[in-house]
């Protein structure tokens, strides 16, 4: 038997009802809620695809640090475009210029150690190179060099680099052979009063950590960083074995597509930027800084403090820039990486004991990496 429907007047009165009643139920509900309150954040994994589809990466990475732990993580994408294989959590990613503060890092180890003072110079470490190097570069010291501030140029002499480029010899011959070079020219600016930012001068530094210790750069940083922080995915050039597929490859974006890459900068300028490491033992790398400027540890606070100080008038402390943000509480440091085939960014709020790292494997990757950052600091710190 066919039922009879409704009048459609009735259908009409009971769905406006019906509408009435849902909205009286959300304003009873939102009158209660407390003030400030937001809808739950979306799940991590949905925020990195997201933003990963927005600006067509082919991966993207992010870790969150809170309380001295890594509270949250996630990755999204594939290791190289093209191919189907996806990234993980606990893939590597070329990190870049956050490579910087690993060396000063390592500098500041030997200043607590008395190998190395802040006001060491140039000639002091390289006696041999006097005479032959700008005279104006002898007097630069190891703080000047760390905070870009040594009048060394932001790019280095055309033949020095092409030179670097063919990788001849050992790392530790290589930068010297580069750094010679690179010092046989006039500062860009003359040290102390400009800041240039500049991985020469960062090699530099490397060359006269070598040159105290008598080992290799690459060697110093895995036994006195790596090691002691149990960072031992951490090491030098990019990721995976060549030709294949078993880590993330890096990617220059040209006419709108992303070229996969396995190259990178040679190792003359390692200490400015060539390690690579999953997000992880960056991670921990980042609750070492934090943790490092309240207690004694590999450094002593008072050290890792002065690497998170930039000199009066400027932001760029050693190997970090120093700002201010409402939520960090105050002072943040941040610190960004790319060789031009990835990009990684570092944010850091000691005060809040929290930090962000967010990683892709495409060189242009500030914008979305800085969205991924922000996404993250709302869900973990915005009430």
């Amino acid at each position: 038997m066919l039922r009879r429907l409704p009048h459609p007047c009735i259908i009409q009165l009971v769905h406006t009802i019906a509408l009435f009643a849902a909205a009286l139920c959300l304003a009873l509900l939102a009158s209660s809620a407390p003030a400030g309150s937001a809808a739950p954040p979306k799940d991590t994994t949905q925020i990195l695809e997201s933003i990963r589809k927005k600006y067509r990466f082919p991966a993207l990475a992010v870790v969150v640090v809170k309380d001295g732990k890594i509270c949250d993580r996630g990755a999204v994408g594939v290791r190289k475009q093209g191919d189907t294989t996806p990234v993980t959590t606990n893939d590597l990613f070329h990190i870049g210029s956050c490579t910087k503060s690993m060396t000063a890092t390592l500098a500041a180890m030997f200043i607590d150690e008395g190998k190395l003072r802040w006001d060491s110079t140039i000639a002091d470490v390289f006696p041999e190179l006097k005479g032959s190097i700008d005279p104006q570069y002898e007097p630069v010291t190891v703080e000047q060099l760390l905070t870009h501030r040594g009048g060394v140029p932001e790019e280095p002499p055309d033949d020095a680099w092409a030179r670097a480029r063919q990788e001849q010899g050992s790392p530790t011959e290589q930068r010297r052979e580069f750094i010679a070079a690179v010092l046989k020219k006039p500062p860009q600016a003359p040290p102390g009063k400009k800041m240039i930012y500049s991985n020469q001068g960062y090699a530099i530094v490397g060359a006269m950590l070598e040159k105290i210790a008598g080992k290799p750069w690459e060697e110093l940083i895995t036994e006195r960083l790596f090691k002691p922080l149990h960072m031992d995915t951490a090491g030098f050039g990019p990721p995976g074995t060549s030709g294949q597929v078993d880590q993330p490859w890096g990617h220059v974006h040209k006419l709108f597509m992303n070229l996969p890459s396995q190259t990178d900068n040679p190792p003359a300028i390692a200490p400015a930027g060539r390690v690579h490491c999953s997000l992880d033992d960056l991670a921990r790398y980042t609750i070492f800084h934090m943790e490092g400027e309240r207690k004694d540890g590999l450094l002593r606070a008072e050290t890792v403090k002065k690497l998170h100080s930039a000199p009066k008038g400027e932001d760029y402390a050693c190997g970090w820039v120093c700002c201010d943000r409402d939520w960090a509480g105050g002072r943040a440091l941040r610190h960004n990486g790319s060789n031009t085939m990835w990009y990684v960014v570092m944010w850091l709020a000691p005060s809040k004991d929290f930090s962000v790292i967010a990683a892709t494997n495409v060189g242009d990757g500030d914008k979305g990496c800085d969205d991924l950052a922000w996404a993250m600091i709302q869900k973990w710190l915005k009430p």
